[in-house]
Order: C-alpha cells, then sequence, then structure tokens
C-alpha cells in the first residue's frame, strides 16, 4: 500500500545533466531530500552549479529567500555509487534516450532497491510498457515527464504503461501536483501527449528549411509574432537539444510505423553530426557561444 508521506519521502535522480538537474532542483524545493547519481562525477559539481545558479535568480527577483535558497541546496546530495539510491522510496531515471540503457538501468536497480521502491521514467516517448517488461514486477514503473526546464515548466506527464500500478500513478501525480506542477495522466502511446501533438510544429518548420522557404530567425519570428507562440520551433529544438528532439522524432516515426507525418530531419541530423545541439553546446541552429562562455564564467566565479 503506497502511503504519502508529506514530503519525507527520499528521491533519488539518476542523470545529472539538464533535466536531471532541474528534477532535483524541484523535488528539493519541495521539501524533499533529493540524491544524484551520475556515472560521470564532475557531473555532479555541474548540476549543483546550475541548481546554484537558477535558485540565485530567484533570490534577486525576490521569489525565493536566501534562507530558502540554502535549505533547498543542504537537501541535495551526491550519491558516489549506484548502491547509494537504494535508500530512496522514489527512483528517477533521466539518463539518455535510449531503450537499451534505460532497461539496464532499471535491472540493476531492480537489484539493489526494496520491492517497493517506485521507479519513474523521464523518457519523453519511449514506451513505459517496454521499458518495464524486463523487470520482475513491472508495475513498480511509471512515467514522469517533466519539461525543460524542469522547474519552470508547470506541465507534468504521468504515464502508466500496461501493467503500472493505478495507485503508483495517483500517488506521482499527487506528489508532483504538491510540488506545484499540472500533472496530466497519460497511457503509454507513441510521444504521450505533448511530443505526439509538438512533432508537427517541429517537422513542419524543418521541412520548410530544407526546401529553403525562409530561414531560422524568420521562421522564428513569424511563429513569435504572429502564432503567438513565445518561442518559435527552431530556436525551441536549440534549447531542447537536438540530439534529444531527434531521438524523440525517431522513437515516434518508428513507434507509428514509420507514418511520414513524423519523418526525422536531414537538416537535424546534419547538426547533430557536426556537433551543434543547441544552447547546451553553443550552436544549433543560432550561436549560443558568447552566452555559454558568459554562463560557465558565472558559476565558477572570479579568479584569483
Amino acid at each position: 500500500m503506497i502511503k504519502v508521506h508529506q514530503g519525507k519521502e527520499i528521491i533519488a535522480v539518476i542523470g545529472a545533466g539538464t533535466m536531471g538537474a532541474g528534477i532535483a532542483q524541484v523535488v528539493a524545493s519541495g521539501g524533499h531530500a533529493a540524491i544524484i547519481y551520475d556515472e560521470q562525477a564532475e557531473a555532479f559539481e555541474r548540476a549543483m552549479g546550475s541548481i546554484s545558479s537558477n535558485l540565485n535568480k530567484r533570490v534577486e527577483r525576490g521569489r525565493l529567500t536566501d534562507a530558502d535558497r540554502d535549505s533547498t541546496l543542504s537537501r541535495i546530495s551526491r550519491a558516489v555509487s549506484l548502491a547509494d539510491v537504494a535508500a530512496a522510496q522514489i527512483v528517477v531515471e533521466a539518463i539518455a534516450e535510449d531503450l537499451d540503457a534505460k532497461q539496464e538501468l532499471f535491472c540493476a536497480l531492480q537489484k539493489i532497491c526494496p520491492p517497493e521502491t517506485i521507479f519513474a521514467t523521464n523518457t519523453s516517448s519511449l514506451s513505459v510498457t517496454e521499458l518495464a517488461s524486463v523487470l520482475i514486477d513491472p508495475a513498480r514503473v511509471v512515467g514522469l515527464h517533466f519539461f525543460n526546464p524542469a522547474p519552470a515548466m508547470k506541465l507534468v506527464e504521468v504515464v502508466s504503461g500496461r501493467a503500472t500500478s493505478p495507485e503508483i500513478a495517483r500517488y506521482l501525480g499527487h506528489l508532483a501536483s504538491g510540488w506545484g506542477k499540472h500533472c496530466v495522466h497519460t497511457k503509454s502511446t507513441p510521444g504521450f501527449i505533448v511530443n505526439r501533438v509538438a512533432r508537427p510544429f517541429y517537422a513542419e518548420a524543418l521541412r520548410l528549411l530544407q526546401e529553403q522557404v525562409v530561414g531560422p530567425a524568420t521562421l522564428d519570428a513569424i511563429m513569435r509574432e504572429c502564432g503567438g507562440f513565445k518561442m518559435g520551433p527552431l530556436e525551441l529544438m536549440d534549447l531542447i537539444g537536438h540530439d534529444i528532439n531527434y531521438a524523440v522524432t525517431n522513437s515516434v516515426y518508428n513507434a507509428c510505423y514509420q507514418d511520414s507525418r513524423f519523418k526525422p530531419s536531414l537538416i537535424q541530423k546534419e547538426l547533430i553530426d557536426a556537433g551543434y545541439l543547441g544552447r547546451k553546446s553553443g550552436r544549433g541552429f543560432y550561436d549560443y557561444s558568447a552566452a555559454v562562455k558568459a554562463e560557465a564564467a558565472q558559476q565558477i566565479g572570479p579568479q584569483k
């Protein structure tokens, strides 16, 4: 029987990238102890730098007190090894969007964690049913899909696979609502809700680029100024990361039996091949190199 512990759950996050760091910030801001594990030791330090920077900005804007910032940071700790997450009641994986890698992780966690530990996946589009199929008890696996940036975006998709316990899905929805998120419950279908709806938003823009109708800046401006979107499709892909966006597109495309509506873009593939992943690499459709250097300098601080 799953019980709500009123903020006393220990929640582990596997993966200290952009999404993992953001989820850990949400968890800690919600009053929970957050444990971050990443195979790369330096990834934890980068994650903490990002979280600290985000919280400092909230303090500067008067949305957070110094005491609340310090309290939030104190609730975040590093797991030196995967075995250190065994104390968590919930483990959220936020690793690469790769089915084999995620299944391998869940199989490893199954050997470490007690049977009552809930396994949540932040997958954007992979089948929760298939992810859970390798476990002895697939009922413990549920999708908990945050959007980037996780601390700012209100929407969270709670995704149930074929075997997911309805009680666990309700419980995680209740928990995320307590973090100030707007939760929507859905079944495990290709792209879930948001990424299924969003594919044409990206695909049509990429097709227009492929056909050399207009350039990226014009396309984005049209969608912002005429369509009312806060960001155009190309700058949004730069924000998300082209490696992630392309992986999701491929996942939906293959899950829908190569439906041409979801066909991946050669232009986006070329960006990935060049290492132009968007903001995080300093370049995508647009050049962010100056902004990336400035952010890195801010996190490192003045050198003496």
